[in-house]
């Protein structure tokens, strides 16, 4: 006994073993269950639906039939797996909002876009829709291979005709054992029309293909495809990430609301709508006030009504960022090519489409002209019966039988055995002379039909244009009023930056001596009367004070220049909002500026090019230009912008181009305008040149660019001022000393700011000790080069004066003070240091 045992033992590797036991079970796996056919696009389980409703006659002119006994034959028939994964294909193919063209037509509950299942498949009913008669189409006329079913006990087709492109038009997903596959739906006059450009020319490309046939995915729900890249990259490697985007509608009132009325595809929409109000809730998107799902037959409806103030783009774009709203389509068009899973390209999956419905109409048209061929040979029997009709009666009624009348007959006339059957069974009233008729027409128009069916068959340029005229024909037939359902907007879709979720709004940036920054909106200003007291913008800490002062927008760049010749930017929105009365945050904690840096100007703008040039000028009076580009680098680390020499300092800057003049003016009332092409563009480890030469202790207090709508602002530091025309200087050689634009005498001991104003804006003066005051530019005097000037600000405090000026828009909300004059006393201090020019 024992040694029986030893006989019927079989040793084997068991790491052998196992390698081949899981492949098999991998390729049944993917053979058999998760990836479509690339000819017709089906799945197994799919096929067999198909295939069992094709075969109980629920075409789609027929009445329902019960779910649960659609599901009963094809597992009894074709499918011995759980009744579950059948009746979930069978939802699947009927759900208008999975499929972009439906194959079955359903009837009662089958589920919906909020994930809400099917009724129970005792409840449902279901047929085939007009598409999915057109993937049974012939398929009994041998056009497809027959292979026996699980038991042996029936043949199943191993693929169908498939008329109708399937995998194009409806796409595929599936997850196998080590691949998957996620194919996306497409618009199927654009796929007839590229099968079609196909055939004509077989060496087309595949940018041909999307420029002029095929733009891209169209999925059921809509939606906004944003870019083309991604599409492009599926069509040409198989693979890709769409993203697609719910399109939506604003509608204006006292609060804002936002409507999406499609969304992404399989995106569930009642999961969405929570996921939003969940986001209310927690504050995360604060903007909005209420979220309501107000979908009904008519279509998908999502209203995000905002708060009153709520900006629009930036409650989208949180939406898009953090939300299904926005969502990645990742295609992997992963299909069975003759058994094998292949990776395809967009004109891969025509070309197979194609070869399938020429192999398709060639066996079609073999079996028509077979058929033919016979009912022709039977009818050609009946042609000679009947021109000798009454020797064939005299030969059946002379005959014992007819077998001995069918020998008789074949021996006679030279007939076949078929032919001999069909005269013996041929009725008595086919030998009218209408029958007669009939049967010799039927002869002559089968003959017209072989001899179109071997011509056919002679020449595979014919069968392939019966193949793009079917291919034609399937949009008027099927979906005559079809058109493109996703939008597709050429531009990229960037990565979702922090600008995206800020408000676009202007602001006013204030940035204290010791390194203090924080935005305020301008609103939060008040304009006042000329020598005015003014309000307190900053609460400093001892021997602290506001350096600098501009408005800007919060998606703007803005650099900082420093004493010590090095640049950085930040975006406006990067500098944290404070009240007024908040002494504000740390630079540091925005820049990486050294300890020993100082802001000294600062500049805002749109985007880096290079056709702005950052001008730069130094207390000595030397300048500098370099293109705005250069700095692209800069960021919160900084970049050398100029080399300093020994005891020099950067002053300030302007943002200039082609064309453009600059001033240069002193502290001691020196004006230089000089063309800014003089100075020729520098890399950024220049030095620079001389820009104004400058007369004993005198420095530059301000550089400007010259615009002839405006004018020159000039404020001392105890608080006089005046305003000169630009067009009062001409343009002088660089390195010159300029001429006088202010007299510098009594009280006023130098030029604190210079501003390039209109009557459209106030100046905002900042003393040492943290108050300012808002005066409209426009009760500032107008004064020639010379003039002493007005009386701008008075200061509060004993001892205080005025250390920055910055310009804002205007603000009319409170009365201006009459212009005061300089008094008596201080126009003779004047006149006594005022020399020519």
């Amino acid at each position: 006994m024992q040694e029986n045992n030893q006989e019927r033992t079989i040793l084997v590797d068991v790491s052998k073993e196992m390698r081949t036991s899981y492949l098999n079970y991998a390729m049944s796996v993917i053979v058999s269950r998760a990836l479509p056919d690339v000819r017709d696009g089906l799945k197994p389980v799919h096929r067999r639906i198909l295939y069992d409703m094709f075969e109980m006659g629920l075409k789609a002119s027929s009445s329902f039939k019960k779910s649960a006994r659609i599901v009963g034959d094809v597992l009894g028939k074709y499918h011995p797996h759980g009744d579950g994964s059948v009746y979930d294909a069978l939802v699947r193919l009927a759900q208008d909002f999975s499929l972009r063209y439906p194959v079955v037509t359903p009837q009662g509950n089958f589920g919906s876009i909020d994930g809400d299942p099917a009724a129970a498949m005792r409840y449902t009913e279901a047929k085939m829709s007009r598409i999915g008669d057109e993937m049974l189409i012939d398929i009994q006329k041998e056009t497809v291979d027959f292979g026996p079913n699980y038991d042996d006990s029936l043949t199943e087709p191993t693929v169908l005709p498939a008329a109708f492109p399937f995998l194009l038009a409806n796409g595929s997903s599936g997850i196998a054992v080590g691949m998957a596959t996620n194919m996306a739906p497409h618009n199927l006059t654009e796929i007839c029309s590229a099968i079609s450009a196909v055939i004509e020319n077989p060496d087309i490309t595949i940018d041909e293909l999307m420029e002029h046939h095929i733009k891209g995915p169209d999925f059921p729900g809509g939606g906004v495809i944003c870019g083309l890249q991604g599409s492009r990259d599926a069509f040409t490697t198989g693979r890709g990430r769409i993203v697609v985007r719910s399109r939506y509608e604003i509608e204006s009132g006292d609060r804002d609301v936002i409507v999406f009325t499609e969304l992404p595809y399989q995106v569930n929409k009642a999961d969405l709508v929570k996921k939003i109000d969940d986001l209310r809730k927690d504050g995360a998107i604060p903007m909005i006030h209420t979220v309501r799902d107000e979908s009904d037959r008519n279509g998908i409806r999502i209203v995000v009504e905002l708060k009153i103030g709520g900006e629009v783009m930036v409650v989208l774009n949180q939406l898009f960022a953090r939300t299904a709203l926005q969502s990645n389509f990742n295609v992997n068009n992963l299909a069975l090519v003759d058994g094998r899973p292949m990776l395809l390209t967009l004109k891969d999956m025509l070309v197979h489409y194609i070869a399938h419905r020429k192999e398709v109409v060639t066996r079609r048209t073999r079996y028509d002209l077979r058929k033919a061929e016979e009912r022709a040979h039977i009818l050609l029997g009946l042609k000679i019966g009947l021109e000798n009709i009454d020797e064939v009666i005299k030969i059946i009624k002379e005959s014992a039988d007819n077998s001995i009348a069918m020998d008789e007959l074949m021996r006679r006339f030279g007939l076949t055995q078929v032919q001999a059957q069909a005269i013996i069974d041929m009725r008595l009233g086919r030998l009218s002379h209408l029958e007669s008729a009939k049967i010799l027409e039927e002869l002559a128009d089968l003959e017209q039909k072989i001899a179109y069916y071997k011509d056919l068959l002679a020449d595979e340029q014919k069968i392939l244009a019966v193949v793009d005229d079917e291919t034609k024909n399937l949009v008027p037939s099927l979906v005559p009023k079809d058109k493109r359902r996703s939008k597709i907007v050429r531009e990229e879709l960037g990565q979702a930056t922090m600008e995206d979720f800020i408000k676009e709004e202007e602001v006013v940036v204030l940035i204290s001596n010791k390194g203090f920054a924080k935005r305020i909106p301008t609103e939060e200003y008040e304009a006042q009367g000329r020598a005015g007291k003014g309000t307190r913008t900053t609460r400093l800490q001892d021997g602290d004070f506001v350096d600098h002062m501009f408005v800007a927008s919060t998606h703007e760049y803005v650099m900082f220049v420093t004493n010590a010749g090095k640049a950085y930017y930040t975006k406006v929105f990067e500098i944290p909002e404070a009240s007024k009365a908040a002494k504000g945050t740390s630079v540091k904690n925005i820049l990486q500026i050294e300890t020993d840096e100082k802001i000294t100007s600062i500049i805002n703008f749109k985007e880096f090019d290079d056709e702005h040039f950052l001008m730069m000028v130094t207390r000595e009076g030397v300048v500098k230009k370099v293109s705005l580009r250069n700095f692209i680098n800069a960021r919160a680390r900084g970049i050398r912008a100029l080399f300093l020499d020994e005891g020099d300092e950067l002053l300030s800057c302007e943002l200039v181009e082609d064309g453009d003049d600059v001033m240069i003016i002193t502290q001691l009332g020196r004006g230089l305008r000089i063309d800014q092409a003089s100075v020729r563009a520098m890399g950024r480890a220049a030095r620079g040149v001389r820009g104004i030469r400058l007369r004993g202790a005198d420095k530059v207090a301000g550089l400007l660019k010259v615009d002839n709508e405006r004018r020159i602002l000039m404020i001392t530091e105890n608080g006089q001022g005046k305003q000169v025309h630009f067009s009062e200087f001409r343009v002088h050689g660089r390195a010159t000393q300029g001429q006088r634009i202010y007299t510098i005498g009594g009280r006023a001991k130098s030029i604190v700011g210079v501003l390039s104003v209109n009557d459209d804006f106030d100046v905002v003066c900042v003393t040492l000790m943290g108050q300012t005051i808002r005066v409209h530019v426009e009760q500032i005097s107008i004064q020639g080069r010379a003039a002493a000037g007005v009386r701008v600000a008075s200061m509060k405090f004993d001892g205080d004066r005025i250390v920055a000026i910055a310009s804002t828009e205007r603000d009319d909300e409170e009365e201006v003070q009459v212009p005061e004059a300089l008094s008596q006393e201080e126009e003779q201090e004047i006149a006594q240091v005022e020399t020519d020019d």
